[in-house]
């Protein structure tokens, strides 16, 4: 037990430290700074090019929504989370490896593996143990009562993103690591991985549209200039070869534009599929939701639970009993500890 205390304790003096270099050091691999970076261009493009143009661009709850960002990406670890998943992980491999003979954290399957692998795997693997996370989150009546706090946004904006409660944090990474870490990727995400998908949920929240192609483009861009910086350093300065370095990235984004543009929405999560899984009105026969997608969709089209009936930007959201959810931040994150009056069939989520 001494053991894991200790790795309790080294897990808040450790990411105390993490969270205040972050923020007092940026670099082009800081989270911190990444979340404001891509957090306003996203901002700004609501602004130039809304899809809901009679809406407001700091929509109602922007403010709340922009605390959430903050207090789900970087406060709930430092308060709680952090510490107590470095017990896990060491708790996971230490059962394993007495059951076993196998460790886990020593002997990582993928270690032979090239980078730009491990990377797609990671991304595959743990984008599909997501979308199941994320319909058990609508099918059990325990955990929708977490979950109602993020589909309670009713005006959507990039900043939805990040809304949601505490207790999410707790059984995504629970569920999710056991598979990662049986592949050896271990807890925390690669930081390209976790850049990226927290590009594309605030793109699956915003409140534009975009074609396609645009979003194909975007792709190969992302991927151009992770070849062109070996996928061993994000920095997008570099010194040497800046020509060969603009003309991977240009190649790579013209190709993205063409090949990947067509299909997109059969691959790729966007605001206009995603505006349906917030629906207050649900189909009869999916009255437990729809458009799980994270970052993919495809999943949705693979197991039937994509549904976009028709260009849904001024669709109501939430979900019925919307009316009485709190709106302040310490209520809502006390749903869920305590008994409900109503049933889960009697609210249907989304």
């Amino acid at each position: 037990m001494d053991k894991y205390f200790n790795i309790f304790i080294e897990g808040y003096r450790g990411y105390a430290s993490y969270l205040f270099n972050e923020i007092t050091n940026p670099n082009w691999k800081n989270y911190f700074y990444w979340l404001i970076a891509v957090s306003l261009f996203f901002f700004i493009l609501e602004v130039i090019i809304p899809w809901r143009k009679n809406q407001a661009i700091f929509r109602k709850d922007f403010w709340l929504d922009a605390f959430y960002m903050f207090f789900n990406f970087f406060l709930f670890s430092l308060i709680i989370y952090n510490a107590a998943s470095d017990v896990f992980v060491n708790l996971f491999n230490d059962g394993i490896k007495s059951l076993t003979g196998f460790n886990l954290q020593a002997n990582n399957p993928l270690n032979s593996f090239p980078l730009w692998s491990i990377l797609i795997i990671g991304f595959f693997v743990r984008d599909f143990v997501q979308w199941w996370i994320h319909r058990l989150l609508h099918k059990s009546n325990w955990l929708w009562n977490f979950h109602q706090v993020h589909h309670s946004v009713e005006e959507m904006g990039f900043a939805a993103h990040l809304r949601y409660h505490w207790m999410e944090n707790v059984v995504y990474r629970t569920l999710e690591y056991i598979p990662l870490a049986l592949l050896g990727i271990g807890l925390y995400d690669f930081f390209i991985i976790h850049i990226f998908t927290l590009a594309w949920g605030h793109y699956n929240h915003s409140n534009i549209s975009v074609k396609g192609q645009v979003t194909g483009g975007i792709v190969g861009l992302l991927i151009g200039i992770v070849v062109s910086q070996g996928l061993l350093d994000v920095n997008i300065l570099v010194q040497d070869g800046l020509l060969g370095s603009v003309m991977v990235i240009a190649g790579s984004t013209a190709i993205g534009a063409i090949l990947l543009g067509p299909v997109m929405k059969y691959i790729f999560n966007s605001p206009e599929m995603h505006i349906w899984h917030h629906s207050y009105d649900l189909p009869e026969d999916k009255r437990y939701g729809v458009n799980f997608g994270i970052t993919l969709s495809l999943w949705d089209y693979i197991f039937g639970t994509a549904h976009i009936p028709f260009k849904g930007r001024d669709i109501k959201l939430g979900f019925p009993g919307i009316e009485k959810f709190p709106h302040h931040f310490i209520n809502q994150n006390l749903i869920g500890l305590k008994p409900k009056k109503k049933k889960h069939d009697e609210i249907k989520n989304e």
